[in-house]
């Protein structure tokens, strides 16, 4: 496992790691009304329009040195099967599970609980203030926070979907997520 882990290291180091990619969506709003593709961004009450030409989020901004660690541990876990409150890879893993695993192996900082309890942690950050190792959160359970994953850096999120099935990376941009994310944290400065 440690070779394994090496040589992903050396292989991601050739990447570079400040372009923002999400890698995770979590598990898991305002009350506010909202036009169809409107979000609000809690950290400044303004609301911004999710449109297929432009994103709110960010690109490339660097990772802080835990948020590189988050991330490049989180991409040894793709492909780990899905199970409903599962903690750790031999187990399976769901959203808030993956993220608690990954935060206590990569950076050794606990967070636990569900996605919308890990949201309540951490700051708030602006979309386009996202950086590779912050959380995000959407609403695909019909309530608020219902999913949380990993922000890998260039628009892609690692997360624990039970759809398919296994740890995967996805796209901020797909218009599935692009219409559930609620919001960004950040728990490293």
């Amino acid at each position: 496992m440690n070779e394994k882990r090496r040589r992903l290291s050396l292989l991601l180091s050739t990447i570079p790691l400040f372009l923002p990619c999400p890698l995770l969506s979590g598990c898991g709003g305002s009350n506010a009304k909202k036009g169809a593709g409107q979000k609000t961004d809690k950290s400044t009450a303004r609301t911004y329009t999710a449109s297929a030409s432009s994103s709110p989020f960010a690109r490339n901004l660097e990772a802080t040195r835990k948020g590189k660690d988050v991330a490049i541990y989180a991409s040894g876990l793709i492909g780990v099967g899905y199970r409903f409150g599962g903690r750790n890879p031999e187990a399976g893993l769901d959203c808030s599970g993956m993220v608690s695993y990954i935060y206590r192996m990569a950076a050794q900082y606990t967070l636990t609980g569900s996605a919308a309890n890990m949201a309540k942690k951490g700051r708030a950050v602006r979309p386009e203030a996202i950086r590779p190792g912050d959380l995000v959160f959407f609403n695909t359970l019909s309530r608020p926070r219902s999913h949380v994953g990993i922000y890998m850096g260039d628009l892609r999120f690692i997360h624990a979907p039970s759809t398919n099935g296994s740890v995967r990376i996805d796209s901020l941009e797909d218009r599935y997520y692009k219409s559930r994310f609620e919001e960004a944290r950040t728990y490293f400065d």
